[in-house]
C-alpha cells in the first residue's frame, strides 16, 4: 500500500523499521471513529465548496460502504499492510471510489485527525466504564441492603477499632466509586473540544467552519489553538488517572476480603464461581478473583506513570513519541473495565457469615469508645473518660473477659459514676446493638443510618 506521505522520498523503508513504524495493530480499534471524522470533514469540505457535489457524494457513500465492510469483515484490519487506521480508510475508500478519495484529505492532517479520532474513542469507552461503576455500585447497594444491620468488627491499623455494619463497610465503596465514576466525567468533559481543523500544527487553510464541524462530530466545541490542538495528552493522563483511581480502590476492597476469606477471619466465603484451587493441596480455596483485581491495578498505575513520562519533555507540536499514548492508554481502558466487571461478579458471589462477624464484633474491646462516652454524658471530662475507660481495659485484660463481662464489683469500683448502674444496664449499654445505635448521625454506622443510606443509594442509581 503507498505511503501517504511518500512523494518527498525516492527510497523505500527498511522493513524492519517499517514494522516498527506501523501502528495499525493499535490504532485500528478506532477505525469507527476515523471513518466517522472523515465524513464530518467531507462535509465540512463541502460546506465549504472545496469539494463539489458529486465528489461529496462518492467520499460519503465510500465510506459508508467502508464502514459496513469493516463491521462484517473485521478480518480487514487484522491482515492490511497499512501503515495506521488513517490510511487504511483512506486507502480503501481510493480503491472503492477512485480520485474523490484523494481530495478528502485536503487541509488535515494525520495529526489533528488522530488527534480528534482518539478523543471520539473515548468518549466512549468513559461512558461505558461509567456504567460499569453504576454496575459495580449496585451491586454493593444491594448487599448493603440485606446486611444493613449486621455487626462486624471495623479496623484500623488492621487492629480491631469499633464495631461497623456490614452494610456501612459496603457503602464505603460505593462512596468511592462515585468520586470515580465522577473523574471520568470531568475528564470527558475537560477534553470535550474537537481538534479537527487543526492542521498539522498552524491549522487549515480551507474555509472550513470548525464550530458545525465540532458539533456534527458530537463535541461541545472546537479546540482554540492549533499547536496545541495536536500536541496535548493530557486528556490520556487525566483518564488514565481515572482509571488508576478505580484500580486502587478494587485493590482495597480485595484485600479487605482476601484477609476477610482467610482462615484467620472467616467472615466471608467465595462462592466456586469465583474462586480457584490449589495444584498440590486438595483443601485449599483461593480468592484468586481478590488477588487479580489487586495485581491488575499495577498495570493500570504503571499506563499513568508511563504516559506522565511519554509527555514531558516533548516540544510543540507532534511528535511520534506519542504514537505510543494509545497502546498504554487502551490497555488502562481495558483493565480497568475487565476488572469493575469482575468486582461486580465477585461482589454478587460472596456469603458474609454473619454469625461469626457479629461474635467477632463482640471481641478484643471494640466498646471501650462508647464506655467513655458514657462517662462524658455523666459529665466526665472526655480526656479524663478516656483514660478511665482504659484502666477498666486493663482490668478486663487480666481478668481474660469483655468489658461487658467485667465482674460488677470490679467495674464499680474503677466507675464510681456508674454504681447504680445494674448488671443488665451494664452489659446493655456496651452491647454491640447499642455501640452502633449511637453511630446515628449523617455518615454514622447506625443500621437505621445505614438503610436510609441504601435507600438514597437506590434512588441515585435509578
Amino acid at each position: 500500500m503507498s505511503k501517504l506521505w511518500g512523494g518527498r522520498f525516492s527510497g523505500g523503508l527498511d522493513p524492519r523499521f517499517e514494522g516498527f513504524n506501523r501502528s495499525l495493530g493499535v490504532d485500528s480499534r478506532m477505525w469507527r471513529e476515523d471513518i466517522q471524522g472523515s465524513l464530518a470533514w467531507a462535509k465540512a469540505l463541502h460546506a465549504g465548496k472545496v469539494i463539489d457535489d458529486a465528489e461529496e457524494r462518492a467520499i460519503r457513500e465510500g465510506l459508508e460502504r467502508l464502514a459496513l465492510r469493516l463491521a462484517e469483515k473485521p478480518e480487514l484490519l487484522q491482515y492490511s499492510q497499512a501503515e495506521d487506521v488513517h490510511s487504511l480508510v483512506e486507502g480503501e475508500l481510493r480503491a472503492d471510489i477512485g480520485d474523490p478519495a484523494r481530495k478528502l484529505h485536503t487541509g488535515r492532517s494525520r495529526n489533528d485527525q488522530v488527534a480528534t479520532d482518539l478523543r471520539l474513542f473515548l468518549k466512549g469507552r468513559g461512558a461505558t466504564l461509567q456504567e460499569r461503576i453504576r454496575s459495580l455500585q449496585r451491586a454493593l447497594v444491594e448487599l448493603a441492603e440485606r446486611h444493613a444491620g449486621d455487626p462486624m468488627p471495623g479496623y484500623t491499623h488492621l487492629q480491631r477499632a469499633q464495631p461497623v455494619t456490614i452494610g456501612h463497610h459496603l457503602l464505603a465503596y460505593a462512596e468511592m466509586l462515585e468520586r470515580d465514576r465522577t473523574r471520568f466525567v470531568d475528564a470527558l468533559a475537560r477534553m470535550d473540544r474537537c481538534p479537527l481543523g487543526s492542521g498539522a500544527l498552524a491549522g487549515t487553510a480551507f474555509p472550513v467552519e470548525r464550530e458545525a464541524l465540532a458539533r456534527a462530530l458530537g463535541f461541545a466545541g472546537p479546540t482554540r489553538n492549533s499547536l496545541d490542538s495536536v500536541a496535548a495528552r493530557d486528556h490520556a493522563s487525566e483518564l488514565a488517572f481515572a482509571c488508576s483511581t478505580v484500580a486502587v480502590h478494587l485493590s482495597r476492597l480485595a484485600e479487605d476480603w482476601i484477609f476477610f476469606a482467610s482462615q484467620e477471619a472467616r467472615f466471608v466465603e467465595l462462592s466456586d464461581a469465583v474462586a480457584t484451587g490449589s495444584s498440590l493441596m486438595p483443601q485449599k480455596k483461593n480468592p484468586d478473583s481478590l488477588e487479580l483485581l489487586r495485581g491488575k491495578s499495577a498495570r493500570v498505575l504503571g499506563v499513568l506513570q508511563a504516559l506522565l513520562v511519554l509527555q514531558k519533555g516533548l516540544p510543540l507540536a507532534y511528535d511520534k513519541d506519542l504514537q505510543e499514548d494509545k497502546e498504554l492508554l487502551f490497555d488502562a481502558l481495558d483493565t480497568a473495565d475487565a476488572s469493575l466487571e469482575i468486582a461486580e461478579i465477585t461482589v454478587r458471589n460472596v456469603r458474609f457469615d454473619t454469625a461469626r462477624c457479629r461474635a467477632e464484633a463482640t471481641r478484643g474491646y471494640a466498646n471501650a469508645t462508647d464506655l467513655a462516652d458514657w462517662l462524658v454524658r455523666r459529665g466526665i471530662p472526655f480526656r479524663d473518660a478516656h483514660e478511665r475507660a482504659g484502666n477498666v481495659v486493663r482490668v478486663a485484660l487480666e481478668s481474660r473477659c469483655e468489658l461487658e463481662d467485667l465482674p460488677a464489683p470490679a467495674w464499680r469500683a474503677l466507675l464510681p459514676e456508674l454504681a447504680a448502674v445494674t448488671e443488665e444496664q451494664w452489659r446493655a449499654e456496651l452491647s454491640v446493638e447499642a455501640v452502633l445505635e449511637h453511630r446515628n448521625q449523617i455518615g454514622g454506622t447506625a443500621p437505621e443510618r445505614v438503610r436510609a443510606e441504601v435507600r438514597e443509594w437506590k434512588r441515585r442509581l435509578e
